[in-house]
């Protein structure tokens, strides 16, 4: 959610921000905004709306200077507008400040303010922490010292960029519960959000921690603890990202592209967790009591967990939105517990407070993430990446079946360490995972006929997705996927539950989605199947099996695989559904409204 940018060096920065902010436009936006110094004058034009169309409109490409900051704005306090876009400024017109995250204590601040003569121009809680810097100015020695006092009266999360007029050799930035990594350059220095918004000009990075700020300078950077103003030395990461990883590479949109790549991705999941997932099962094996904690797409990879963690490991882990946890589990968490956090960016707000809260409580806390170096990698104890690559597309895809890798793997390790599990069963699974990036090839050849698939159903209101056991996620997932993108109603549910309520909305032609591989459910899942038959419904089959084709409308065949690593293949098709009704019906999939990649504030 929101994005900013932030540049100083020898270029016009307008051009670095708004390349950066082109490619931060996948965090979700309604409005953007730029600000750059020329002369000691600030120049800052913004407005709800494209970046594209603002670019054009207010002339983002002829502000002057080269240093600057950028931001795209995800509106939570005050309604998208021009007003409302940052950046903000003072009263004085010295100081621009973009922000990410939310002020808890905006209200009683902007009334203090108000008191002391400030006049506001948004309805913004962003807007209180410009003119506190401005109030604390008055009695401060020095610019930076009256930042920092000012930071220090906020609660609530905030990344922050800062421009300050008087000092034209700089810039600020400011971390706290929201995301903000530096680009280290030659004769020049970035931030950002997020990687990819600098990634064309360096892979050299700095990544800040909560209550942490950095002041850049074109040839150098200090980073600093934001509560004691203490110089605080950091690591420099090098990216393994490519810029051409996060192009579209030829593909109409990204999400498109990161579906086809999810071959790749789920090999370089194996390869890159192939020497330390013995180390993480055998640290984790004496923990009974497991939660898993996540979100969103992240939650359903880890439903799937669950049923791995079953099955394999006769471990029964408490699966939660992480929302929820820390008011619902905090008095069962100790240290005989331990927590999987599931986070594609490492930086979702939510999930980040289920990891702390459980670190404080003493439990062991295991991360599988995609980001190196993000702030859910730096709480947990040990760390799984799943080696997805940058995904652009707001929708989850590649990141989902890289997860499920990693989970897969996880699963079967810790059997073989509890001795769970026959050996040449796990042996077969082991060798059956490396051979999925095949089958999701062949998965992806169905492309052309679920496009056509998409095209007979683009009008239809409501669909069902329904799965047994190990499936129900899937179906969740497959659901999930098509409101999205495509703004569909869709539930995905367990086709058991189908007889206990939802068969009273299947009537003549509605869509019922059935992920039903071959398995232990099989049977009572064509049962389910022939109830909705019953009432009309227009059953879309995924499965390997006769039996499903004979009862199926249109069916989808799927190459032959344990029941245990179906969801890794039957999710591809339920995803290209999704994108060609998303296409069909105008919308853009990568950018789906009131949506955003990374869901940094609560």
């Amino acid at each position: 959610m929101c994005g900013i940018i932030g540049y100083i060096g020898e270029r016009p920065a307008c051009e670095v921000i708004v390349r950066g902010l082109k490619r931060l436009e996948y965090r979700g936006y309604d409005s953007a905004g730029i600000a750059t110094e020329n002369g000691g004058k600030l120049f800052i034009r913004k407005g709800a709306g494209r970046i594209d169309e603002l670019t054009e409109e207010l002339g983002f490409l002829d502000l002057p200077g080269k240093r600057g900051v950028g931001h795209t704005r995800w509106a939570t306090h005050g309604v998208p507008s021009d007003v409302n876009a940052h950046p903000h400024t003072d009263c004085t017109g010295r100081i621009a400040l973009v922000h990410n995250g939310i002020i808890e204590n905006f209200a009683e601040l902007r009334e203090e303010l108000l008191r002391r003569g400030h006049v506001f121009r948004s309805d913004t809680d962003t807007e209180v922490i410009v003119h506190l810097i401005e109030e604390e100015l008055k009695s401060s020695e020095n610019f930076e010292d009256a930042m920092r006092k000012a930071l220090l009266r906020l609660k609530g999360s905030f990344a922050l960029g800062i421009i300050y007029t008087e000092e034209p050799d700089r810039l600020y930035f400011v971390r706290n519960e929201s995301p903000l990594v530096l680009g280290i350059g030659d004769g020049e220095n970035f931030a950002a959000s997020d990687v990819p918004a600098f990634l064309e000009y360096t892979n050299k990075v700095i990544f800040l921690d909560d209550r942490e700020y950095a002041v850049v300078t074109k040839d150098s950077y200090v980073v600093k603890n934001l509560d004691t103003g203490e110089t605080t030395e950091k690591p420099l990461h090098e990216i393994e990202w490519t810029l051409e990883m996060a192009e579209k590479a030829g593909f109409p949109h990204f999400m498109l592209k990161e579906i086809y790549e999810q071959p790749r991705a789920i090999r370089d999941a194996i390869h890159g967790n192939a020497d330390v997932i013995r180390t993480a099962a055998e640290e984790i094996a004496k923990y009974e009591k497991i939660f898993i904690v996540a979100m969103g797409t992240s939650y359903h990879a880890g439903l799937v967990g669950k049923y791995l963690l079953q099955r394999l490991a006769k471990r029964v882990p408490v699966v939660e939105d992480a929302s929820e946890f820390r008011y619902e589990f905090d008095d069962l968490v100790d240290e005989n517990t331990l927590v999987i956090a599931i986070t594609q960016s490492g930086e979702t707000a939510d999930t980040l407070a289920a990891m702390k809260l459980a670190k404080r409580k003493g439990a062991k806390v295991l991360g599988i993430v995609n980001v190196v170096g993000s702030m859910a990698t730096r709480i947990a104890d040990l760390t799984l990446y799943t080696h997805a690559g940058p995904e652009i597309g707001v929708a989850a895809t590649k990141t989902y079946t890289t997860q499920l890798t990693v989970l897969t793997m996880l699963a079967v390790e810790l059997a073989r360490v509890l001795g769970t599990a026959d050996e040449g069963y796990l042996d077969g699974l082991e060798e059956g995972l490396k051979g999925i990036p095949e089958l999701v090839e062949a998965a992806l050849k169905h492309d052309e006929s679920l496009r056509e698939l998409a095209e007979s159903l683009v009008d239809r209101r409501d669909f069902f997705y329904i799965g047994r056991g190990i499936s129900v996620p899937t179906a969740l997932e497959g659901a999930l996927k098509l409101k999205e993108i495509s703004y569909i109603h869709a539930e995905g549910l367990s086709a058991g539950e189908l007889k206990h309520g939802p068969l009273a909305l299947i009537e003549k032609d509605v869509p019922v989605v059935a992920v039903a591989p071959g398995g232990r459910t099989f049977d009572k899942m064509v049962s389910n199947i022939e109830e909705a038959l019953a009432r009309g419904a227009f059953v879309v089959g995924l499965g390997d099996r006769e039996d499903l084709k004979r009862i199926s409308s249109v069916f989808v065949e799927m190459p032959p695989v344990d029941e245990l690593l179906s969801p890794l293949l039957y999710i591809v098709p339920l995803q290209l559904l999704a994108y060609h009704l998303a296409v069909l019906r105008g919308n853009d999939p990568d950018k789906p409204r009131n949506l955003a990649k990374s869901v940094t504030v609560e």
